[in-house]
């Protein structure tokens, strides 16, 4: 972990970084909160450093110039880092979605009830939610590498079952294991990344990450589509554990990023070789316990769910948006299988509709960072960052509309449900990033635990949509059930708005959300 605060890293975070600023560090904010209880904000490293040598004791750092810290790393270091970790991203998103290519197939084979089936889908989902809350507290003690090492040998383990399934229970049972060790890449990421690239370098970093992020749901169907109409379902499984195996082997040549581990090692090896035991790093002498991290990685996200209205209300907007997304999952192979009559692999092709919108959406965010900056000139401004969630939250209900009004109609060309899938990656986008850096600037020095709370309970909501997205479409019809959906849309699209007209006011009557934009703004002053 950097040694200086992480605060700073949370008050203006990178435009591109929906979710690896967000699930990927839960417990780095809580760390940098924790040691603020322990000692005196004042005390800068030197004081530190002052203190515990008048007791004899040697705080190690590292020596400059000789690439022991990861910020010194060449480009060519941090890159390989930086790209192995998003495929490992791109991997763990890729299980959940890749399953859907060929969801009638378990059905028939392991004579079961398509409810049971799309419930490998729900539990794995599920896993990310509840992965995070466990593997971020760990990574920050154990450094990164042992976790990614550890959830990735699982991951690919507890794909086989899965593979070899002969009834439904070991296929939901693997699937649930899966999940909760695919959740780690989704959580530490984005720490890894910012352990090597300095802030200002963290932005083309961040933007290869979060397309990896997403890039990994909307590929699945495309892929294992192709596969489950040529080969069968069970070759998806196969598919996606020869991937997994690949991504543990890559595991095993990953370098460790996290600062404190590398400092608590070098410390350990000038113990061995001295003699001396005065030799410690810092993070041994100041960390707080494990069993303290886990019981506010724990507590304090649900606290502040129901405590803090902007947290609440951005969440529920945020898992609704997810919901969509995995709802299209379902919804596709009704409106092209079903209706129209493609393949299996034809409907996967659909989803690129949705991967052109969310990479057109990518080009576009960097303006947002110019207006940005523009309105925080002179002081901190989280509404700031609202603007392109107040466009996607328009666009949203207007692709559901499109979709109600095209998906369900064989006579409607193909072009219109994909033209839906484009209007809502293009959201998904905008609303996305533009959400979670919300949320981190308002409550900057407890970003962690906001983030973990709409992690948690984005992922249960989106958890349970293939319970009953199926029976919703057969029973409403298409056209009202994508209606319903628009018209949720239309319901929560004035959040944005209502916040950026009185969410300074809301923050003011918070105490969590006012002591930050408090903070930031004596920081900002003081440059």
């Amino acid at each position: 972990m950097p040694s200086e605060p992480l605060e700073a890293e949370f008050i203006h975070p990178p435009v591109f970084s929906p979710e690896q600023e967000e699930e990927f560090r839960v417990v780095g904010q809580e760390r940098s909160e924790l040691h603020a209880t322990a000692r005196s904000s004042e005390h800068t490293l030197a004081d530190l450093e002052r203190s515990y040598s008048r007791q004899g004791i040697h705080i190690v750092q590292f020596e400059k110039g000789k690439g022991e810290d990861p910020r010194e790393w060449s480009r060519l270091s941090k890159w390989y880092v930086t790209l192995t970790t998003a495929f490992l991203c791109t991997a763990a998103a890729l299980g959940s979605s890749i399953i859907t290519g060929d969801m009638k197939g378990p059905v028939r084979d392991l004579h079961t009830t398509q409810e049971i089936v799309n419930l490998t889908v729900t539990c794995f989902v599920i896993g990310f939610g509840i992965g995070p809350l466990f593997f971020a507290p760990l990574s920050e003690v154990s450094g990164r590498r042992l976790p990614y090492c550890f959830s990735i040998f699982f991951f690919f383990i507890f794909t086989l079952p899965s593979a070899l399934a002969k009834n439904a229970a070991t296929l939901v049972i693997g699937r649930q294991i899966a999940g909760l060790a695919a959740s780690a890449p989704i959580c530490n990421v984005g720490g890894s990344v910012a352990d090597i690239w300095t802030i200002e370098e963290r932005g083309l970093p961040m933007a290869t990450f979060s397309f990896a992020i997403f890039l990994g749901p909307v590929l699945g169907p495309l892929v294992g589509g192709w596969i489950g109409e040529k080969a069968g379902w069970r070759w998806i499984y196969w598919v996606l554990f020869i991937f997994s195996g690949l991504c543990f082997a890559l595991t095993l040549v990953m370098p460790e990023t996290l600062a404190t581990t590398l400092l608590r090692k070098k410390a350990e090896r000038l113990r061995r070789e001295t003699g001396d035991d005065k030799y410690r790093a810092l993070e041994e002498l100041e960390s707080p316990p494990f069993k303290e991290m886990m019981k506010t990685a724990l507590s304090r996200p649900l606290v502040m769910l129901f405590t803090e209205p902007i947290l609440a209300f951005m969440t529920i907007y945020l898992s609704f948006v997810y919901s969509i997304l995995y709802l299209l999952f379902f919804a596709f192979p009704i409106a092209f299988e079903e209706v129209r009559g493609f393949g299996m692999g034809m409907t996967g092709v659909t989803f690129v509709s949705v991967m052109i919108g969310i990479t057109t959406a990518m080009l576009v965010m960097p303006f947002q960072e110019k207006i940005y900056a523009h309105y925080t000139k002179f002081g901190t401004y989280p509404e700031a960052r609202l603007f392109p969630m107040m466009v996607g939250a328009i666009i949203l209900p207007s692709a559901l509309f499109v979709f109600a009004f095209t998906g369900g109609y064989s006579h409607v060309h193909w072009i219109g449900p994909c033209v839906s899938g484009f209007m809502f990656g293009f959201a998904l986008i905008l609303l996305y990033i533009s959400g979670n850096s919300y949320i981190v600037d308002c409550y900057s020095d407890y970003a962690a635990s906001a983030i973990a709370a709409k992690t948690l309970v984005r992922s249960l909501i989106g958890a349970m949509v293939p319970l009953y997205v199926t029976q919703m479409f057969h029973n409403m019809g298409f056209q009202y059930a994508g209606l319903l959906l628009a018209l949720v849309g239309v319901a929560i699209a004035p959040i944005p708005y209502i916040f950026y007209k009185f969410g300074a006011s809301v923050r003011a009557r918070s105490a969590r959300a006012t002591q930050t934009v408090r903070r930031s703004a004596e920081k900002e002053s003081s440059f």
